[in-house]
């Protein structure tokens, strides 16, 4: 009697049918136009964007790192802002530059991943130092002869890793539920970078527990650190009010309006592009008022602390005016070695 044929072996949950899949290759970020005369000025407009964040942003850090006079809890938890801008900015626009230039939409999966993990990761992160740094003004303003006390060197390390640590899970658990999901064969983002409301919107496979975890999660890390910030902010206007003199009032509120200025950038384009993309239903006018949140405001950031920041300006100025010295030291050193040898 003979066997039947044998059976080929079952296949794996990975090898899905055409068009589903568990782990697809890549994906296709559209960009902000797909008119191919807009590409050039694209580029050009976002490349002169990046190169004034990064450079801003790391000239207020060598300014708080080199000068003695910014060692404070303020200018060390501004320097951590900085850098988290930079991060925040680096995450996004480098691979938007090089899809222009190469004229390849693609990103691949792993790409765009670590997009959605670094992108949510400095944006918590933003969310937590500047409520920080709002609490570092409250401390300074209400209670000003306990301020070294209460914001000593272990304390503001504590809070920076409470930062760091909270926004490393955050960020970790939704890239984590995006990596259960299953996508279509459709895998074209409206979008500049991987966002993380687009990337599920691709999926095939249930997404409730994402989007319920989103919910939940932004409603208590976008508002426990608003919360701070506000009742921090409470405080300082109601025992700034309370001063007698003039001049000292305003001394007092200046001390803090560079980072209300950043607070009130901050929220008010995260919270423009979320109205108007819950008005318009538009993906592509999303992405464009996405442009104010994760470009242009990392970029205001340097402007807003170096020009209505004393401390600062004088630091750069301190910086640069080194700087020159060694330059033109060193050129004289030269000058007088070849005199030496001419005699």
């Amino acid at each position: 009697m003979e066997k039947p044929p044998s059976q080929p072996p079952p296949r794996l949950t990975s090898d899905l049918a055409p068009g589903n899949q568990t782990h697809p290759t890549a994906f296709t970020l559209l960009g902000l136009s797909e008119e191919a005369s807009l590409q050039p000025l694209l580029f050009w407009a976002f490349l002169a964007m990046y190169l004034v964040t990064v450079t801003g942003n790391l000239l207020i850090i060598l300014a708080i790192v080199t000068d003695p006079h910014l060692h404070t809890p303020m200018y060390f938890f501004l320097a951590n802002l900085s850098f988290a801008d930079i991060g925040f900015t680096s995450t996004t626009v480098p691979k938007m530059l090089l899809n222009i230039q190469t004229q390849n939409k693609a990103i691949t999966y792993a790409g765009c991943l670590s997009q959605v993990f670094f992108y949510i990761f400095f944006g918590v992160l933003d969310t937590f130092l500047l409520t920080a740094m709002a609490y570092d003004r409250f401390v300074a303003i209400c209670h000003p002869l306990h301020y070294m006390v209460i914001m000593n060197p272990q304390f503001r390390g504590l809070l920076l890793l409470a930062s760091w640590v909270l926004s490393l899970l955050y960020s970790l658990l939704h890239s984590l539920l995006v990596l259960r999901l299953s996508f279509c064969s459709q895998l074209q983002i409206p979008h500049f970078f991987c966002e993380l409301n687009q990337v599920i919107q691709l999926a095939c496979s249930d997404t409730f527990l994402n989007e319920l975890v989103i919910y939940l999660a932004a409603g208590v890390v976008g508002m426990i650190p608003l919360s701070g910030i506000l009742f921090s902010y409470s405080k300082i206007v109601s025992s700034v009010l309370k001063i007698s003199s003039e001049s000292s009032r305003y001394k007092a509120f200046s001390t803090c309006g560079s980072h209300l200025s950043v607070v009130s950038l901050f929220y008010g384009t995260g919270l423009g592009v979320y109205l108007s993309s819950a008005a318009t239903h538009d993906s592509r006018d999303s992405a464009i008022a996405s442009v104010m949140y994760t470009v242009v405001t990392p970029m205001l950031n340097p402007f807003i602390y170096s020009l209505r920041n004393r401390d600062i300006k004088q630091a750069l100025v301190r910086l640069f005016s080194c700087r020159a010295a060694q330059r033109d030291g060193g050129h004289f050193l030269r000058l007088s070695g070849w005199e030496q040898q001419g005699s």
